[in-house]
């Protein structure tokens, strides 16, 4: 640990452990600001233009300082430029919390800053004791049916997984063979965003996609859209129960981090059922290193703690996925990283 110089001072080492420490303690408000700047709609209202405080705050019904005091927070976000005095216009990644931009992030912005995923957080010591979701302990429910009974924040939630699907659907068919299968069956594959990608880029497959009502809402216009109805199956159901037959390759993408060893097992011995002796899984999730980096992201293991406190998942290394494929009957094969910056791995097995 640095000490202070001869004079007292703390050093330039001092002052960067010390902005570390103040930056995480102030990381909550950060998050809120961005949340209620979405939940405002700031940064659809702004577009393509400089808006000022109080233009914004009467658009919004909203006090003029107490705006202008919510722009200028955004604008140390680097989500805002503040031109001169009360004018604004958007940053780059502020243009990603537009509703209307390509990549738009403004769902997942609205979803991770919602009550539903943060309230959970609040209790983080008791999962840390228990290793149990609080989130049932703070709502009564499971995340899953707390998001049955509330159909809006269910749309909400499938766009945001369609919206973090999106950079690696645009990579996985380029980095994997789908061509030599006749069908994909895609297992708790919310509105299709990665099987939809994979069908356009390999003409050859048919495909399936498997999930609950809640879970499918959305994909039959995601297919129409695409002009890809006539090569795709949805298929309503509980992949604790059974998964369809008839694919030749099983694709999992962020189904097995919601879910603890046992429930994991359940779904892939399912999946080992039904698949040929020639058909293979792929799961695509991130991959932990078996230590933590010293200059890696935190982003995995932040993923990881909410996984613990709101579904009672978990993020796993690759001696844990070729733990989990034994259990249930599959020999892990490979394991293929994506391109930068995009953290999810290719996890290929076979059954045996």
């Amino acid at each position: 640990m640095s000490e202070p110089d001869d004079h007292g001072r703390r050093t330039a080492a001092d002052e960067e452990h010390h902005g570390i420490v103040m930056g995480l303690a102030f990381g909550q408000m950060a998050a809120q600001t961005l949340g209620a700047a979405t939940r405002l709609g700031v940064f659809d209202l702004i577009g393509d233009d400089e808006r000022t405080a109080d233009s914004l705050a009467e658009a919004l019904g909203t006090r003029p300082r107490a705006t202008y005091r919510l722009l200028r927070a955004l604008a140390a976000l680097r989500l805002l430029a503040e031109g001169a005095p009360g004018t604004f216009t958007t940053t780059p990644a502020g243009d990603l919390l537009r509703s209307g931009t390509p990549g738009s992030l403004l769902s997942v912005a609205r979803m991770f800053t919602d009550p539903a995923m943060l309230r959970g957080w609040d209790i983080l010591d008791e999962s840390v004791r228990t290793e149990r979701p609080t989130f049932d302990t703070v709502f009564g429910t499971d995340f899953f049916g707390h998001l049955k009974k509330h159909p809006e924040l269910s749309a909400e939630f499938n766009a945001a997984m369609s919206q973090a699907t999106r950079m690696a659907a645009d990579a996985i068919p380029h980095h994997y063979d789908f061509g030599r299968f006749g069908t994909v069956v895609d297992v708790g594959g919310g509105d299709g965003t990665l099987l939809a990608a994979i069908l356009r880029a390999h003409p050859g497959p048919r495909g399936v996609v498997h999930d609950s009502a809640e879970g499918l809402a959305q994909a039959a216009d995601r297919f129409a859209r695409d002009g890809l109805t006539d090569r795709v199956t949805l298929e309503t159901g509980d992949f604790f129960a059974s998964v369809p037959a008839g694919g030749d390759l099983y694709l999992l993408k962020s189904v097995i981090h919601d879910w603890d060893d046992e429930r994991c097992a359940t779904i892939l011995r399912h999946i080992r059922a039904v698949v040929p002796d020639d058909g293979a899984l792929l799961l695509v999730e991130p991959v932990l290193p078996a230590t933590v980096p010293g200059d890696g992201s935190a982003f995995p293991y932040l993923t990881d703690l909410n996984m613990m406190v709101n579904v009672g998942g978990r993020e796993r290394t690759a001696d844990d996925f070729s733990a989990l494929c034994d259990t249930a009957g599959f020999a892990l094969r490979a394991i293929t990283p994506l391109p930068h910056p995009i953290r999810y791995r290719l996890i290929e097995a076979t059954p045996v």
